[in-house]
């Protein structure tokens, strides 16, 4: 039975613990003694708890973010109840920055701040050795990056095979945009190249296929970022998948020759934008030219195989509903494949918290601590840009709607969208659950009902989606209420609300970057 437990629940199994493997890979003479375990936010706390528990460890080591922070605390809860001796220790970002810490610290026996691949360790051995620091709280010691032992052997095959592959070649970012926990970094750790790229190789003659860089500034240094896709061209690139973050204004000729290699489906960038209003982008800290930017994008979209994730973020301090359409209609226009319109959420130690009060931020306090109001946008109007959000998910980033979407749209992407979105809300009270045919049913009645284009048109346009799509079956288009969305009866809602026919967000891109981080 291992003495150490190494764990985190994870939002989706295909999600892999890039943390733990890297703490796993760092316990030295404890690895024989230390397990990595991982689980998922929707298993049952106590079933959790009875699998740590079975193993009848001395230590768990849990790592907390702001995805799960809740549901860890549940277990965290159950343990301490039924093996009250059993040493809690957390490390992660949302116990990083006391003294706001979450609920769950006060359970745990100590919390590591920042990094954990020497303290982590470190406090083991004294544990184990029994001369126990006094504090709970303890500084993570920053590691230096050439002497990390690596995580990738710690992927096993089944990983390889079925989860993401994260993979880092530089730690920390030299931006100080205030929204962003890597703001507080002093600048960007680069990992030695020949060995990381010696990492890679190994990683993809055991069949990794698909790697997701968590680099904040992946383009930061050009004849780094040059030679890492150097090495992905001489593999097969059309058999891979490669994430990248991106700086959205920084792509010199030299990268831009080399991208243009890839084929289609190869590449997928994410595109930070956030916002390009001037003075809120000064008011965050945020540097960013804004014509270069959308330059950029067009280029790509124009010239390049690259598959465009772009994120805008709704509730930036002083950003109006009507500044942020601006940004909405400008990023349009650049026609970026998907665009994540994101809510800001309360990071602990960000700091854009400074803000808070002058520009009346108001945040929900369960997580994950979405902005609920500010100065500019009230309640009711935060409201309904997040339903705008979730509707542009299944109708913007789909890709189902390709001739529909545009009849939306028009000239004035934002307004008129803000309008279909409120429009469909109303008729239908719901946001997620549609089934495919039942969505496509209920476009057709709020576009023929608030939209000045003929019905023919529209009927047409959704018809040509609607094959595209492959579903099966008929669309009714009429413009009464979708006979299969009426209200159920009571014996029926539970069946309705787990049926198995739903549509799942285009992308999880964005969550996927923020569960690679390291612990």
């Amino acid at each position: 039975m291992p003495d150490i437990l190494l764990t985190t629940l994870n939002a989706r199994y295909i999600h892999s613990a890039f943390g733990l493997r890297y703490l796993f890979a760092n316990m030295g003479a404890l690895q024989p003694k230390t397990e990595l375990m991982e689980f998922g936010i929707k298993q049952a706390a106590i079933d959790i708890a009875e699998t740590l528990l079975s193993k009848r460890p001395a230590i768990v080591g849990f790592g907390v973010y702001i995805w799960n922070v809740a549901e860890t605390q549940a277990v965290i809860a159950i343990l301490k109840q039924v093996a009250p001796n059993l040493v809690i220790v957390l490390g992660g970002p949302e116990v990083s920055y006391p003294p706001d810490l979450p609920d769950c610290a006060t359970w745990a026996d100590y919390i590591i701040t920042g990094p954990g691949e020497i303290s982590f360790p470190k406090l083991c051995e004294h544990i184990e050795a029994n001369s126990r620091p006094n504090g709970k709280i303890l500084i993570g010691e920053p590691p230096v990056l050439a002497k990390l032992p690596s995580p990738y052997p710690y992927y096993s095959d089944p990983d390889i095979l079925h989860r993401i592959i994260y993979v880092e070649a530089s730690r920390g970012c030299p931006y100080k945009c205030e929204f962003c926990l890597s703001s507080l970094d002093l600048t960007a750790k680069a990992f030695p190249l020949e060995e990381f790229l010696g990492q890679l190789d190994s990683l993809y003659q055991r069949g990794a296929r698909h790697f997701k860089f968590i680099d904040r500034t992946f383009n930061l240094k050009i004849a780094a970022s040059i030679a890492i896709l150097e090495f992905f061209l001489t593999k097969n690139p059309a058999e891979l998948f490669l994430h990248f973050e991106v700086v959205p204004d920084n792509l010199p000729e030299a990268l831009k020759r080399t991208i243009q290699q890839f084929p289609p489906g190869c590449l997928q960038f994410e595109v930070g934008v956030q916002t390009l209003d001037p003075n809120v982008q000064q008011r965050i800290s945020r540097k960013q030219d804004n014509q270069q930017t959308l330059g950029n994008l067009r280029w790509l979209r124009r010239h390049t195989g690259v598959y465009i994730h772009a994120d805008l973020i709704v509730g930036l301090p002083g950003e109006s509903l009507a500044e942020f359409g601006l940004s909405f209609d400008q990023l349009i226009d650049a026609a970026p494949q998907e665009i994540q319109v994101g809510i800001l959420k309360r990071l602990r130690g960000a700091p854009l918290n400074r803000h808070i009060e002058a520009f009346q931020m108001r945040f929900d306090p369960n997580p994950p601590y979405s902005i609920l109001s500010t100065r500019e946008i009230s309640f009711h109007d935060m409201q309904r840009l997040k339903r705008f959000a979730k509707y542009w998910d299944l109708l913007g980033n789909s890709g189902r709607f390709v001739y529909t979407l545009p009849l939306i749209l028009g000239h004035h992407a934002f307004e008129r969208f803000l309008a279909f979105s409120d429009a469909l809300y109303q008729s239908s009270q719901q946001t997620h659950g549609f089934s495919l045919k039942r969505l496509f049913e209920w476009v057709y009645q709020v576009m023929a009902m608030t939209m000045q284009i003929p019905a023919a048109e529209i009927a047409q346009a959704l018809l040509r989606d609607f094959a595209a799509s492959g579903e099966k079956g008929t669309l009714n288009f009429n413009l009464d209420q979708p006979s299969e969305n009426r209200k159920p009866a009571a014996a029926n809602k539970r069946q309705l609300a787990h049926s198995p026919d739903r549509i799942e967000k285009a992308s999880q891109l964005k969550r996927d970057t923020e569960e690679g981080l390291t612990g």
